[in-house]
């Protein structure tokens, strides 16, 4: 199993000579792998392609506002994400929060926050409610997920729900996630949703809250920053690499315009990415980082003068929305961070080759106006004061059938030359606290492999939950 280090055990850890890293990506798995490499006495460039830190926890402006480029949220049962917060002195600047849930079906909004809404809900009879709530309760309650990734969500949900939960809450849940691509998904991917979700429930209190830094990520990644800058950290943003190769036993970064050298190097991007990043790796590595399928990302930012509702995040099961769901985070964080007004996400999850991320902003404006008009009779588009769209083509891989068995190594073919990055987050969902123990876990092995210890593929193939 790959070793569970908590960063004062990493600290006390043995160290060697130190060796100059350098870490290619400066998202949160890059900036937490460059930290505890410079803790342990290495010297570190973290290189990020753009302008800022972050990756997809990036901050940007939306009107007269700062804040998430996408939405996110910290669950009281996000260990690793809390002791961080920690680490970086920032856990008291926690904000939490309960929050209401909706349901947007048959073109009609429902309150879905609490056991009474669920015994009401129109769309689903006494015998469909009683099969979802076992449903979950039931995948909450499953510790092995091995046995999962050999039988896709659609058959599994279907069997244990029934045919008529499946078909109007599950599958369009599953496409709005997913696409089409939801028939490629074993069961472990709806069972790691349902096993963090239900887990803020069983963290302290029967009750989910949900948390936030004041201030958002925006926040986070600046006091985050200035703490790799006092290690050392040489942060180069705005640094796109181009090609990674070996020379004379040193690792060649190949920029616009310049040309480094490190004695090892971590590459944190999607795996997609990295053959095109790194085309001397063998054609077996290629494709085993190929053969990881992604989910894309079309998200709109809107801030409006009032809110849409009350809730949160409101499911959607009705084909005809264009987005994933409405996220309502005014509803989550206190509205005088955003000024008084109103901030919403309007997600759309995507194949990476989708036609809609070359839909323009105002092709996706219109569209997303018009339903939401439909959606809230009383919202006006004079009321948004900010509109903006992030567009991500790698965002998650998709668990597919038997995924466990394909994952790619983290230590490739090329001396001193690694790959940590989404796809080697076995059993979880992409968000910050999988990623944080991904990169924890994995920056002990990289402090290991500095001190002339070995790197076997089975640890960072095992489960990282």
């Amino acid at each position: 199993m790959l070793p569970n280090l908590s960063p004062a055990q990493l600290d006390s850890s043995p160290r060697g000579a130190p060796i100059r890293w350098a870490v290619l990506g400066g998202g949160l798995l890059g900036m937490v792998l460059a930290m505890r490499l410079a803790q342990h006495g290495h010297r570190v460039t973290l290189y990020e392609g753009a302008p800022a830190l972050g990756g997809l926890a990036s901050a940007w402006s939306l009107g007269s506002i700062v804040w998430d480029r996408h939405y996110h949220v910290t669950l009281l049962s996000d260990r690793y994400v809390r002791a961080l917060l920690a680490e970086l002195r920032l856990e008291d600047e926690m904000r939490w929060s309960t929050t209401r849930t909706g349901f947007y079906t048959d073109g009609t909004l429902y309150s879905f926050s609490n056991a009474i809404d669920f015994l009401k809900f129109p769309p689903l009879g006494w015998i469909d409610k009683a099969r979802l709530a076992a449903t979950i309760l039931y995948a909450s309650r499953l510790k092995s997920w091995q046995k999962l990734e050999s039988v896709t969500v659609s058959d599994w949900l279907r069997r244990l729900s029934g045919s008529r939960t499946f078909d109007r809450i599950w599958l369009p849940l599953l496409r709005a996630k997913l696409g089409e691509n939801y028939r490629k998904a074993s069961a472990a991917f709806i069972w790691a949703i349902i096993v963090r979700m239900y887990a803020a429930r069983e963290a302290g209190i029967k009750q989910e809250l949900f948390g936030y830094v004041s201030g958002g990520y925006a926040r986070t990644l600046s006091v985050f920053e200035q703490a790799l800058r006092t290690l050392g950290v040489d942060v180069r943003c705005g640094s796109p690499l181009r090609e990674l190769s070996q020379s004379g036993g040193k690792v060649v970064l190949e920029f616009d315009g310049s040309r480094e050298s490190a004695d090892a190097a971590v590459m944190t991007m999607a795996a997609p990415l990295v053959p095109r990043l790194c085309p001397s790796l063998s054609e077996a590595e290629k494709n085993a980082l190929l053969r990881v399928e992604y989910q894309g990302i079309v998200c709109a930012s809107l801030l409006l003068n009032r809110p849409l509702s009350p809730y949160y995040i409101t499911n959607i099961t009705d084909g005809w929305v264009p987005f994933t769901a409405v996220i309502e985070m005014s509803a989550l964080v206190d509205r005088s961070f955003f000024n008084g007004k109103s901030l919403v996400y309007l997600p759309k999850y995507v194949d990476p080759a989708d036609p809609h991320f070359q839909l323009s902003d105002d092709q996706l404006r219109e569209l997303y106006f018009a339903a939401l008009a439909r959606m809230y009779p009383h919202f006006r588009p004079e009321d948004v004061c900010a509109f903006r769209v992030s567009r991500v083509r790698y965002v998650f891989p998709i668990s597919t059938l038997h995924y466990s068995q394909h994952i790619p190594a983290m230590r490739t073919s090329l001396q001193n030359v690694f790959v940590v990055n989404s796809s080697q987050i076995v059993n979880g969902t992409l968000n910050a606290n999988e990623t944080i123990l991904l990169a924890e876990r994995a920056a002990a092995l990289l402090v290991n492999h500095s001190s002339g210890g070995t790197l076997e593929r089975q640890a960072i193939s095992e489960s990282v939950a």
